[in-house]
């Protein structure tokens, strides 16, 4: 290799190339969380609730985890989205409007002993689900 300015671009050419075969870079630059992501790079997304749906618990742990299937207004795609709180289920219907975001598990994916279910509800019809379970708020009639 020569020691000119062009020996200094061509090294860098070079790994410009390798580049690619790092994965976070190639998922960094070709936005695949984004795409396959059904809120799309949003904090939180509405949706309707399509039905309840009991879940159960990886081992150790032995209980039925109260969820909801929802489909996105935004997309159409199906998602899953825990319902937090003890009772909290009762107080979503179908077709009631829900506010769903992430469960804050690491990088996008499931939380805890719950398998597959990466959203929670965090409000039924504009009002907040931790109300309604706390009773502060009733839900509104649609």
């Amino acid at each position: 290799m020569g020691n000119g300015i062009n020996a200094g671009r061509k090294l860098l050419e070079t790994r410009k190339k390798f580049r690619w075969s790092d994965r976070d870079y190639k998922r960094r630059v070709l936005q695949l969380k984004r795409k396959s992501d059904p809120l799309e790079g949003a904090p939180q997304a509405k949706g309707i609730a399509i039905e309840k749906v009991g879940i159960e618990a990886k081992q150790p742990n032995s209980a039925i985890r109260k969820c909801v299937k929802v489909q996105l207004i935004k997309n159409g795609r199906q998602i899953t989205a825990f319902a937090v709180g003890d009772g909290a289920i009762n107080y979503i219907d179908e077709h009631d409007e829900v506010t769903v975001e992430g469960i804050g598990g690491r990088m996008g994916r499931s939380k805890g002993d719950i398998p597959g279910v990466r959203y929670k509800v965090v409000a039924v019809n504009g009002i907040s689900l931790k109300e309604l379970v706390k009773g502060r708020k009733e839900k509104t009639v649609r």
